[in-house]
C-alpha cells in the first residue's frame, strides 16, 4: 500500500523480506517447551529443529545437492506443506514470527487486564488494542472517521491548496506524487536531511502499469474496478470513469520512474541542492507551500533523490484537470485507511490489495493484524518491546551473539588481509571500517517516550492518527538536532536484522536470535551455518556494491583506489550475470543489478562464516554427527534457514520491489561459487549447479 515512509523505511537494507507471515509449529517443535526459546544455562538444553539443529526429515534425497541444493535440504518439507489461506508465505522464518505474535499478543492481553490509570503503559496498549478489536463501533462508524478528509480534499479549489494537500498527506497517511522523506544525510552522518522524490503509485512497480502482459493486463483490469468500488464508498457518481482517470495518472507518473536498479544508486540519488534552488530549477510548483504543509517551513537544504522526474512531475500536476487529483486523493485516502474503516470497506480494500496483489485466499484473523499493528515500531513497540525482552531473551544468548560477532569480524579481516585483487590502501581502509563495525544485540539500551500519544478506547480512527501525528512531529523535529545512533530501527519483537550504512551497525533484534537462526543449544556448524551467514551478510553491506561508498563513519565517500574499484565491479558484473539467468517464475527472471548488494552480502557471509567456523575449531576436527560431517552441517544450515514456500503472486510482486533474490537463488546461486561446498558434497562436472572453478565468483 503507498503509505508514507518514515525515517525507518528506505535506510536500511533488510536481511529477511518479513510480511508478518504466519505458520503453524510442525508437532516436533510443539512438543518442546517454550519452542526457540534455548538457553545455555538449562541443564540437558536440546535444539530446537532436528537433535542438533537441523531438521533432516525435511530433505529430498532423491535430489543430487549438486543440481538443487535448495531442494535437497528442503525438498520433503516443500511438499508436505502448504501455504495457509490467509498467508503469503509459509517456511521456517514464519514459524519464527509465529511465535513472537503470540508472545506479543499475551503481553498485549496481559497490560489489557491490568486497566491501568489513563496514560499509563498498560493503559495506552490494552486500549489501542481493544479499540481493534471493537468491530461493533467500528462497523457503526463506517467511512464517517475518514469524513473530514475527504471533505477537505473535495474543497480544494486551485492549485495553490493541491499543492498544501500534498504536502499534508504525510500527516493524514495518503498519498503525493511527489515524496519527502526523513533520512540521515550520507556527507555527514551527524545530521538529519530531507529527500525529495517521485512518488504517488499504488500499484508496486512502474511495471504494473507499463508492462504489456496477460498477466499485468489482468491486474490492472482488476485495479480498474477495485478504485471504482472504493469511491461508492464516498458516495461519488461515474466512478467508473474515475477510476480510469487515477489510472491514466498513475501510468503517467510510472513512465518517469526510474528502473529498479538506479533507485538503489547511492551516486545517482545522492543530488544536494537548497530550497532556495527548488524554485528555480524545478519551476512552476509552490514548494514553500509544500514543504510548510509537510512541517517544513524552515527547511535550508533537501536532497532531490530523481532530479529528472520532478519537473514533469510538476508539468502533470499543472495540466491534469484538479478533479482527476481530487480524485485520485480521495481513492488513496480511503484505500490506505481502510483497515480502520467498517469491514465492508476493509474486506473490498482486501480483495484487491491481498487477493490480487498478494495471492491471499481469507484475511489474516483481525487479532493478528491488531497484533502487528499494537506492536509496530511507529505503534505502541516501544512499550511492548521492553517487556518482551525481559520475558523471552536471555543474557546468555547476547552473549554467546557478542562473541560470534567478534570471530566473524576477524574472519573478515583475516580475508581482506589475504585478497590478491586489492592494494594494501584499500585494504587499511577496509579494516578501519571492519573495526568500526557496532554490532547491537537483542534490544536498544535507551527507549523511546511515548507519553504523549493519547489512546482512547473507543477511538480507533482517532488512535491512529494521533500516533501518526506524534512519529510526523517526531521525524520534523529531527531536523533540529544531532542524529541519534542509538536509536533502533526495528523492535526487540521483530523477526528481522539489518544494516545501517549511515551509522556502520549491524542490528539482530531479539526475536530474530531464536531456533533456526540461532539456537545456543545447536551444534556449532549450525549457528556459524545460520546466524554466522546473517552476521557476515550483514557486515557485507558494508562492502557491497552501495554500502561500499560510505567509510567507517557511514560517511558516503570513495576510499578505493580506482584499480580496486575496478577490479570488484569486475566481479560484482560477473555475480550480476549469473543472477540474470535465474528464472524465477515463467518469463521472470532475478534482476542481478537490482538484487546485487543482497546477493553480494549473500556470497560475502557464507564464505567468511565458512571461514569464522573454522577459526572457531582452532585446528581439531568436529565430530562426525549422523553420518554428517561439520562442514556438511555448515551448509545444511544455511540452506534450510532460507526455507520459504511463497504465492505466485506475491513472488512476482517480490521480483518487481524487493532487492532480495527468491530464496531458492539465494541457496544454490551462492553455494556454487564456493569452492568447499563443493568438495562437501562431492560436487561433480555435469552437476546441474556445478560451475568451472574460473567461474566461480569469489570476492571477499
Amino acid at each position: 500500500m503507498p503509505m508514507r515512509n518514515y525515517l525507518l523505511a528506505p535506510l536500511f537494507l533488510m536481511l529477511v523480506a518479513c510480511d508478518n507471515s504466519e505458520t503453524s509449529l510442525s508437532r516436533a517443535e510443539q512438543s518442546k517447551p517454550d519452542a526457540g526459546a534455548a538457553d545455555t544455562t538449562k541443564e540437558n538444553a536440546q535444539a530446537v529443529f532436528g537433535n542438533w539443529g537441523v531438521d533432516l526429515t525435511a530433505r529430498d534425497e532423491s535430489v543430487k545437492p549438486g543440481d538443487d541444493f535448495f531442494r535437497y535440504v528442503n525438498g520433503a518439507w516443500l511438499d508436505s506443506n502448504e501455504i495457509p489461506p490467509e498467508r503469503t508465505s509459509y517456511g521456517v522464518s514464519l514459524i519464527v514470527h509465529e511465535r513472537a505474535q503470540q508472545r506479543v499478543r499475551d503481553i498485549i492481553e496481559e497490560l489489557g487486564e491490568k486497566s491501568g490509570a489513563k496514560g499509563t503503559p498498560e493503559q495506552k496498549v490494552g486500549d489501542y488494542y481493544a479499540s481493534w478489536m471493537d468491530t461493533q463501533t467500528v462497523n457503526k462508524l463506517g467511512i464517517k472517521p475518514l469524513q473530514a478528509d475527504l471533505d477537505r480534499i473535495a474543497g480544494i479549489e486551485n492549485t495553490a491548496a493541491l499543492t498544501a494537500e500534498f504536502g499534508k498527506q504525510y500527516y493524514v497517511g495518503g498519498i503525493s506524487p511527489i515524496t519527502t522523506s526523513l533520512g540521515v544525510d550520507p556527507s555527514n552522518p551527524d545530521k538529519y536531511n530531507i529527500n525529495i522524490g517521485l512518488s504517488g503509485m499504488g500499484l508496486p512497480d512502474r511495471d504494473y502499469y507499463l508492462e504489456d502482459s496477460e498477466r499485468f493486463d489482468k491486474i490492472r483490469g482488476a485495479y480498474l474496478t477495485h478504485i471504482a468500488e472504493m469511491l461508492d464508498f464516498a458516495g461519488m457518481d461515474g466512478t467508473s470513469r474515475k477510476a480510469e482517470s487515477i489510472l491514466e495518472l498513475e501510468t503517467s507518473i510510472a513512465r518517469y520512474q526510474w528502473i529498479r536498479s538506479d533507485r538503489r544508486d547511492r551516486d545517482k540519488t545522492y543530488n544536494p541542492t537548497t530550497v532556495k534552488n527548488l524554485d528555480s530549477d524545478y519551476a512552476g510548483f509552490d514548494w514553500k507551500i509544500f514543504l510548510t504543509s509537510a512541517g517544513h517551513d524552515d527547511l535550508a537544504e533537501v536532497n532531490v533523490s530523481h532530479p529528472d522526474t520532478i519537473s514533469p512531475l510538476i508539468e502533470l500536476i499543472n495540466t491534469l484537470p484538479l478533479l482527476t487529483w481530487k480524485t485520485y486523493l480521495t481513492y488513496h485516502m480511503i484505500s490506505n485507511h481502510a483497515s480502520l474503516l467498517s469491514e465492508e470497506i476493509d474486506t473490498a480494500n482486501f480483495n484487491f490489495w491481498e487477493k490480487e496483489i498478494n495471492g491471499l485466499e481469507k484475511p489474516l484473523q483481525r487479532w493478528k493484524r491488531g497484533v502487528g499493528r499494537v506492536g509496530a515500531k511507529t505503534g505502541l513497540g516501544e512499550a511492548l518491546g521492553q517487556i518482551y525482552v525481559e520475558r523471552h531473551f536471555h543474557e546468555s544468548s547476547k552473549k554467546q551473539m557478542q562473541a560470534l560477532v567478534e570471530n566473524m569480524r576477524k574472519a573478515y579481516g583475516e580475508r581482506i588481509d589475504a585478497l590478491t585483487w586489492m592494494s594494501d590502501a584499500t585494504k587499511k581502509e577496509a579494516r578501519v571500517k571492519l573495526a568500526a563495525f557496532r554490532a547491537k544485540i537483542g534490544y536498544p539500551d535507551q527507549w523511546l517516550d511515548l507519553d504523549a500519544i493519547v489512546i482512547e478506547k473507543d477511538d480507533l480512527f482517532g488512535n491512529a492518527l494521533r500516533i501518526r501525528t506524534f512519529f510526523e512531529d517526531y521525524d520534523v523535529a529531527r531536523l533540529k538536532r544531532p542524529t541519534d545512533r542509538e536509536e533502533w530501527f526495528m523492535m526487540p519483537q521483530t523477526v528481522n536484522a539489518y544494516y545501517f550504512s549511515a551509522f556502520n551497525e549491524i542490528v539482530f533484534p531479539a526475536a530474530y536470535l531464536t531456533a533456526p537462526y540461532f539456537d545456543p543449544a545447536a551444534d556449532p556448524a549450525v549457528n556459524y551455518g545460520a546466524i554466522g551467514t546473517t552476521i557476515g551478510h550483514e557486515m557485507g553491506h558494508g562492502f557491497d556494491d552501495q554500502g561500499s561508498k560510505s567509510d567507517a563513519r557511514g560517511v558516503k565517500r570513495n576510499w578505493w583506489t580506482d584499480e580496486d574499484r575496478n577490479a570488484f565491479e569486475t566481479r560484482t558484473t560477473r555475480l550480476g550475470e549469473q543472477f540474470d539467468k535465474y528464472e524465477a517464475l515463467p518469463g521472470h527472471f532475478v534482476d542481478g543489478k537490482f538484487t546485487m548488494g543482497e546477493n553480494i552480502g549473500d556470497l560475502g557471509g557464507l564464505v567468511v562464516a565458512y571461514h569464522a567456523y573454522q577459526l572457531s575449531l582452532n585446528g581439531s576436527v568436529p565430530p562426525v554427527i549422523d553420518g554428517l560431517t561439520g562442514v556438511q552441517r555448515f551448509f545444511l544450515a544455511n540452506a534450510q534457514k532460507r526455507r520459504t514456500k511463497l504465492r505466485e503472486e506475491v513472488s512476482l510482486r517480490y521480483l518487481k520491489s524487493d532487492p532480495h533474490s527468491p530464496n531458492k537463488f539465494r541457496v544454490n546461486g551462492v553455494v556454487r561459487n564456493v569452492d568447499e561446498w563443493y568438495s562437501a558434497f562431492n560436487i561433480q562436472q555435469g552437476d546441474a549447479l556445478y560451475l568451472p572453478p574460473e567461474e566461480r565468483v569469489s570476492i571477499w
